[in-house]
């Protein structure tokens, strides 16, 4: 099918939700706390992960409401692998979670389905008792979102010593009932709770039919998993569009169980203050729209890194003149490269004693030349790197802020343009130690305004725990005063899972 000026007509997009029913109990005192990841392979038989639910608390008969967006390709095979985890603790790593079983199946299998119900099994292929996985595919063809500001009043009153606990859940309807399309978070022990804002894909809603059902459901959250139903409402998008600050569209939560009682009138009211249809733009609408990707490197030499003349050392070239740095930079680059016109990459250490003075330096240039820091190509940035090390004493502390500040300064330069036609992405390679958090912290805030993403790649086998913090997929990262990030800028990601992908 595909001929270069076809390519574009053989990749659909796709989104999948995912399901399960009777999953293996393996907590002792509570039920499972399940989380689905899924696994991609194509042509070879390289695993990688694409995507990870989030974790849902006590629970054996999971909707899980993130949803995995692939591209779908006709004429390939697209094997595809979910895995059900019960997560105990907040690492990265699920081989120290219980797996509860597993699929294999393609892409094509799950699109041609629509709906795809399937038994689990566990490693060894013998059934993970009774446990089902449900996956739906959807082709994406709608790329508007939904802004939503959205609070309650007077909620029903649910716990026995204090007030409830109430999120909402968003259904689409779907010919075979309703989907699960989004969850908010849990306000705690309020019966008048404002939510924080969120966004839903159109099409997850509706299915972009302005016309079709929506149903809202109100519950109140416990931690045992049984979350008390305070009531339900029925909408459709063109209600929703009505709503305005001044003039909030308003429903009433309706409890089925109550309703039959004398005098009962309504479980709350659920208020919408903004629901805003707008266009998601994709990184390759602004790359065909002519913006500029500036890429800029940054290279942990600290000391914890050990002696580069030393074989343990992270920064060792070995024989074959290669290190984790390198792999890094080379991984990284050559795809970033593509997206940048001049191919001129500024390229930084932090965190070495430099010549001649011998000061601690946490932005100096890798070819040592202040008013030209670029190199030419990812070759040109692997040539610095190479004459830089044995010029440097590895030294600290670790300082994040500084190099993040400074493309932060360029990034705001950009700003000022009249068109969005400048986007900076700063390459933070380390060995995940981290001195300066708390200003961090506040760079990666204040670099939240502008256009600029960081990439940390973690190389060896340290503990990364603060890097997953600042990645902030748990919730937006705060800085210590507790301003909010106004997005996630920053991807963290362990070399040493990727290197083979």
């Amino acid at each position: 099918c595909c001929r270069s000026d076809m390519a574009a007509q053989c990749v659909t997009k796709v989104e999948l939700t995912v399901s399960c029913e009777n999953l293996l109990d393996r907590d002792i005192g509570s039920k499972s706390d399940p989380l689905c990841v899924l696994l991609m392979s194509s042509s070879d038989s390289q695993w990688y992960e694409a995507g990870r639910t989030e974790k849902v608390q006590n629970c054996l008969s999971p909707k899980f409401a993130k949803k995995f967006v692939i591209d779908y390709y006709f004429e390939i095979v697209q094997k595809l692998k979910f895995g059900i985890y019960d997560i105990d603790n907040k690492t990265i790593d699920l081989s120290d979670d219980d797996f509860l079983g597993q699929l294999e199946c393609t892409l094509g299998q799950v699109v041609s389905s629509k709906k795809l119900t399937r038994p689990l099994v566990l490693k060894n292929k013998s059934p993970a008792g009774k446990g089902t996985i449900t996956i739906s595919a959807e082709e994406i063809k709608d790329n508007r979102v939904v802004n939503f500001e959205v609070e309650a009043r007077k909620l029903d009153k649910k716990d026995f010593f204090g007030k409830s606990d109430p999120y909402l859940e968003f259904y689409k309807q779907t010919e075979t009932g309703w989907q699960l399309a989004h969850r908010t978070e849990v306000v705690k022990n309020n019966l008048n709770p404002t939510w924080r804002p969120f966004r839903i894909p159109l099409q997850s809603l509706c299915g972009g039919d302005m016309e079709k059902s929506i149903k809202v459901e109100c519950y109140d959250y416990d931690n045992d998993g049984s979350h008390d139903l305070i009531g339900t409402f029925e909408t459709t998008m063109t209600r929703l569009k009505e709503a305005s600050r001044t003039s909030p569209a308003e429903f009433e939560c309706i409890n089925k169980k109550k309703k039959e009682k004398r005098g009962y009138k309504n479980s709350g009211i659920v208020s919408v203050k903004l629901c805003q249809v707008v266009k998601e733009y994709t990184f390759l609408d602004y790359i065909m729209g002519g913006c500029q990707i500036n890429f800029t490197v940054a290279v942990d030499f600290t000391g914890s890194n050990g002696d580069p003349k030393s074989p343990q050392s992270l920064h060792y070239i070995s024989p074959k003149g290669v290190n984790e740095y390198l792999s890094a930079i080379w991984s990284v680059g050559n795809v970033i490269q593509d997206y940048d016109s001049d191919k001129m990459f500024p390229a930084f250490g932090f965190g070495a004693q430099i010549p001649p003075a011998w000061q601690v330096s946490h932005e100096f240039p890798l070819n040592f030349n202040p008013s030209n820091p670029f190199c030419t190509g990812i070759e040109g940035v692997v040539e610095a790197y190479r004459m830089c090390l044995p010029q440097v004493k590895l030294y600290g502390p670790t300082n994040f802020s500084p190099i993040i500040n400074h493309v932060a300064c360029f990034a705001k330069q950009a700003l000022q343009q009249t068109t969005a036609s400048q986007y900076f992405v700063l390459l933070i390679i380390t060995d995940g130690v981290i001195t300066d958090m708390d200003e961090t912290r506040s760079a990666i805030v204040n670099a939240s305004r502008l256009p600029m993403s960081i990439i940390i790649i973690g190389v060896g086998g340290a503990d990364f725990s603060a890097m997953e913090f600042l990645d902030g997929d748990d919730g937006r990262l705060r800085s210590q005063t507790g301003e909010a990030a106004m997005r996630d800028i920053v991807q963290f990601v362990p070399f040493r899972q990727f290197q083979n992908v």
